[in-house]
């Protein structure tokens, strides 16, 4: 005998394949959602580690920049304290400078000179006096000339005058200070030359 199907086969056939293709598009669609998942993930999580970074690196330049501070501030106190030391030094040599001037003046100064004024002008000074005669002079400008102190006399003016009833020569002189250190001055000093 014959069997003739009835069913309708290909409505069946149409329903197994449909039913495959929802099965196959919820597992891509799982492992589409799955894949989105594990990139969002490694994504948020090199994220999370360069902030973690940045933000390591900041309060690295937070603490390297205080330090830097910290450096410019020594610095310039350093910068001032020489200055300081600087001035100091200068006063101290300046101090010693007066002190050596008039000395020298009084050792150097031949017996026919005599001094009305003297005036100093950071290194410059200026003589003004009497001298009996101008060999007198010339002496004291060698004098100046050998003195390990003073340096470069310069004969500015000689005028012939009369003074209490004595004629004599007015000088108007200058000289340099000469900036020597003390050891080298000593040296000179102890062979001073001799006054005439």
């Amino acid at each position: 005998m014959i069997r003739i199907n009835l069913l309708p086969h290909r409505e069946l056939k149409r329903k197994a394949r449909q039913q495959q293709i929802a099965i196959l598009a919820g597992v891509v669609s799982f492992l589409g959602i799955l894949v989105v998942w594990g990139v969002y993930t490694f994504i948020a999580g090199n994220i999370e580690y360069q902030n973690a970074r940045n933000q390591f690196l900041q309060s690295r330049i937070a603490v390297l920049d205080g330090e830097i501070a910290e450096i410019r501030n020594i610095k310039s106190q350093t910068q001032e304290l020489l200055a300081r030391k600087h001035v100091v030094e200068t006063l101290q040599n300046s101090r010693s400078e007066v002190v050596h001037l008039l000395d020298q003046l009084a050792r150097l100064l031949p017996d026919g000179v005599y001094l009305q004024s003297v005036k100093q002008n950071d290194q410059n000074i200026t003589l003004v006096g009497y001298a009996q005669s101008n060999a007198w002079i010339s002496m004291l400008m060698r004098n100046l000339e050998s003195s390990p102190w003073l340096e470069s006399p310069l004969l500015i003016e000689i005028k012939a005058m009369t003074v209490n009833n004595i004629r004599q020569n007015e000088f108007n002189m200058r000289i340099k200070l000469r900036r020597t250190s003390i050891d080298d001055a000593q040296k000179q000093l102890a062979n001073p030359p001799g006054k005439s």
